[in-house]
């Protein structure tokens, strides 16, 4: 049924991709597709604005128009689909290595690093594990039991020249790209990690740019959803590869 009511709308031009609105909307009406927010369906959205706050950029707004009628039944089914945790991946036909679980050993002895000779010289990795991608861990991965986790946006490890020295040591790590994956696979998977894995506290290193704020937003909800009290703070990364902002409780 179609009515006149408040709806959001959402000015493309504006919309960073950052998916903050997306993040807080109670009733999931809005996601991101082609880096830009979109709102799911009509029916989804109550007109009432509680996204407004979040957008750094103002790309939303309450007006009123014909639409479709809002639905809280069909919100309620939307839900608990989305909640429903999916399917365990198949490992690829190729063999994949990322399919394969690894902890590492500390290597003490690496030689310090040499530009001439980059194939036998080498700085020491502070990675303990593998797979580091967050679509790839699984929730009961071994090397997330009891740890302190860093959560990374894929972009730091490369501007930030200090991220194994300093960072890396004593966490397992997950990385990934908050603007171009799926955010709501991510949210489930952190909420699956932090209901299962016994974490003892979580790092959130994002860049400074407005796409990656939706991070450690993303970690507060699933913290939420997941019922877990994990203390958790913020590190913020130049584009330049300085750190702007650290150890900030958000929690």
């Amino acid at each position: 049924m179609r009515l006149k009511r408040k709806i959001i709308e959402i000015d493309e031009k504006k919309c960073s991709g950052c998916g903050l609105c997306a993040t807080a909307c109670a009733e999931g009406a809005i996601e991101l597709k082609d880096g830009k927010a979109r709102l799911v369906s009509e029916v989804y959205c109550d007109g009432l604005g509680a996204c407004l706050g979040e957008c750094p950029e103002g790309a939303l707004t309450v007006i009123e128009r014909e639409s479709e009628e809002f639905n809280p039944e069909a919100v309620e089914e939307y839900l608990k689909h989305k909640s429903q945790p999916e399917k365990a991946e198949q490992p690829m036909a190729c063999g994949c290595p990322s399919q394969h679980i690894q902890m590492f050993a500390k290597d003490r002895e690496a030689p310090l690093h040499r530009p001439s000779d980059l194939k036998s010289s080498r700085t020491a990795s502070s990675l303990s594990h593998w797979p580091v991608q967050i679509k790839l861990v699984p929730a009961k991965a071994p090397f997330l039991q009891g740890a302190d986790l860093l959560i990374a946006a894929d972009c730091t490890s490369v501007a930030y020249p200090d991220f194994h020295s300093r960072l890396l040591p004593g966490k397992a790590v997950l990385i990934g790209c908050p603007k171009f994956d799926n955010i709501e696979e991510y949210l489930q998977k952190f909420v699956d990690i932090f209901r299962q894995a016994s974490i003892r506290s979580i790092t959130v290193v994002d860049m400074e740019v407005p796409c990656c704020s939706k991070l450690p937003a993303l970690v507060r909800r699933a913290l939420e959803l997941s019922g877990q009290n994990i203390p958790l703070s913020e590190i913020v990364i130049s584009v330049r590869g300085e750190i702007l902002e650290q150890s900030r409780k958000i929690a």
